[in-house]
């Protein structure tokens, strides 16, 4: 079979990754965990409650050992509470998930030939995830019938040895909020 017209999820993650909008969406995520004041809050107020600290004899312990103790006592909570931060900030119809949305519809775009969307500043109707990943289907659907020659396909790039394994993880990550933690 020769190159396929359909333009993948992966055709568009390798795209963003090799573009280097991944490591800038990253960055920014990083950005504003760092500047959230109230997971930094959050954090503290569970190690000033925590039971490690609030022993008789903690104050005997090495800051080694009582790192080591906080660690395994508040490690899971304070990462489930960063990666609701993180869900909350990629979802975010106003702020970073608006940019990621319109990024990764402009790049689909770009690979199928047809012309990025504008779009509205306004209070337009948000549109769900599921009506973004419809117009999408019907956008391919459209370029299966009209398209005729295409960059290299995903599996074409396997193939090569020029993709790696990240791209397999990485789209095998993209799971709801829910299955992150």
């Amino acid at each position: 079979m020769g190159m396929s017209s359909i333009i993948t999820p992966e055709d568009v993650l390798e795209s963003l990754m090799n573009d280097g909008t991944i490591d800038a969406l990253r960055l920014k995520i990083i950005n504003q965990l760092q500047a959230n004041e109230e997971l930094k809050n959050t954090a503290i107020k569970m190690a000033e409650q925590s039971k490690v600290l609030n022993t008789p004899g903690a104050e005997k312990q090495t800051k080694r050992e009582l790192f080591d103790a906080l660690r395994q006592d508040l490690e899971t909570p304070v990462l489930e509470r960063a990666s609701k931060s993180v869900w909350e900030l990629i979802l975010d119809s106003n702020g970073l998930g608006k940019d990621i949305s319109e990024t990764v519809e402009r790049v689909f775009c770009k690979l199928s030939g047809g012309e990025p969307p504008l779009f509205p500043n306004s209070n337009d109707e948000r549109q769900t995830e599921k009506e973004v990943e419809d117009k999408k289907r019907k956008g391919k659907e459209k370029e299966n019938s009209n398209s005729k020659s295409k960059k290299r396909s995903f599996i074409d790039m396997n193939a090569e040895g020029s993709a790696t394994d990240i791209a397999g993880k990485s789209s095998d990550t993209s799971a709801a909020p829910d299955d992150a933690t």
